[in-house]
């Protein structure tokens, strides 16, 4: 069974036992997060939200923080020696899909 879900103002296609990484999420590493659930797909059988599916939920588990790679940035001037270098780091929150019910 397969769910698209709205998590930090994206919408992802989760299975269950797949572990991804959205923007940090209050919480510790063992709690557990709910995420709304647009469309539900079990085999031929869909079912669509309008816009979230009712009774329908996913459940995943917070397995750890950390960062995302840094992601480096450049300014540069023509001509008037001006070069400047900075970068950046994501906070990220690492979860697995724990179970995903129709409702």
């Amino acid at each position: 069974m397969e769910a698209i879900v709205r998590a930090d103002g994206r919408q992802l296609r989760l299975v269950e036992g797949q572990e991804f990484e959205i923007n940090s999420l209050d919480g510790q590493p063992g709690d557990t997060v709910d995420f709304d659930v647009m469309m539900v797909l079990d085999g031929a059988d869909v079912i669509v939200g309008a816009p979230l599916v009712a009774g329908a939920s996913v459940k995943a588990r917070i397995t750890q923080h950390g960062r995302a790679p840094k992601l480096v940035f450049m300014k540069y001037k023509n001509k008037v020696r001006y070069r400047r270098k900075f970068g950046h780091r994501q906070q990220v929150t690492r979860l697995v899909v724990e179970s995903i019910s129709k409702g």
